[in-house]
């Protein structure tokens, strides 16, 4: 079934009438090293670093291009015993600190004992996106974050794009976020299996997606209520800067705006938690009961 927008200011209907046949029609990987379930997000070009239990746990059961493990001195519970035997059996090198020295390597932030020396991380292409999604016989599903400026909020959308079957993340270089220690601190280990893709010019990106088969949905308050909303074909979901919302040239270049109904006094929402209620509205629509 085609889709058919309530909007049609931007609809090309000899561009994406065969969705399904179009998505991914064409396909050449261009890069072998992604697949569906073992997507390797570092190279060795730069030192990074992962803390947390549930982010070094990820990073370990991943067995990512680690370089070392740094443990704080006289730590002892299951979960540390857990991460040192991981760690010995993928033959990481082990070091006994004290806190602050991994207070040092986190500027302070919360790392719970354990901290990862890895390469620096590494971004996938528009193509390993599609490969994913053909790889799980699924329609593409991506999410696109014009100039998401906050690690936390990247973090958190990482997590819910996990849980929710998000085939990939799109991200512009210039004016947001990139993947930083924060941001896979944040993600509890999403972001070892949700890949990002990094952009110069995501109006460019658009239009490519578009003579791709994909559809393009915006938010925004004068839009389509998310609930009569139409998932059954392959799509991508813009999330707008924290405090501007989507750029007018991208906001030119959707499809069609969708809007999450509020009933209370402050009508806004935290951008992870639009982006969580919009993949999960996906979701339900392609998983009914």
């Amino acid at each position: 079934m085609s889709y058919k927008p309530n909007n049609k200011k931007h609809y090309n209907k000899s561009n994406r009438q065969n969705h399904k046949k179009r998505a991914t029609k064409g396909f050449q990987p261009k890069n072998e090293r992604f697949e569906s379930s073992e997507i390797s997000l570092h190279d060795s070009e730069q030192p990074d670093f992962i803390y947390g239990r549930h982010a070094v746990l990820a990073a370990l059961e991943k067995n990512q291009k680690i370089n070392k493990l740094f443990v704080q001195e006289a730590l002892s519970n299951p979960e540390i015993t857990t991460i040192l035997a991981l760690a010995k059996q993928n033959r990481i090198q082990v070091q006994n600190v004290p806190k602050t020295k991994l207070n040092d390597l986190t500027d302070n932030a919360v790392h719970q004992g354990v901290v990862l020396s890895i390469a620096a991380f590494e971004y996938a292409e528009l193509d390993d996106l599609f490969e994913i999604a053909e790889k799980r016989e699924e329609q593409p599903f991506f999410m696109i974050l014009d100039g998401i400026e906050d690690p936390f909020n990247l973090g958190s959308i990482l997590r819910s794009a996990d849980a929710t079957g998000v085939h990939g993340i799109i991200i512009p270089k210039r004016r947001s976020v990139s993947l930083t220690s924060t941001v896979a601190k944040t993600s509890t280990g999403a972001i070892e299996h949700v890949p990002v893709v990094r952009v110069t010019n995501i109006t460019q990106t658009i239009d490519e997606l578009k003579k791709r088969g994909v559809w393009i949905f915006g938010t925004d308050m004068n839009g389509t209520d998310y609930r009569r909303w139409k998932t059954d074909c392959p799509l991508a979901v813009v999330i707008g800067n924290e405090g501007k919302g989507i750029s007018r040239l991208v906001k030119d270049s959707v499809d069609e705006m969708v809007t999450i109904p509020m009933t209370g006094h402050v009508q806004s929402l935290n951008a992870g938690v639009a982006s969580a209620l919009m993949m999960y509205e996906v979701y339900r629509g392609r998983h009914n009961l």
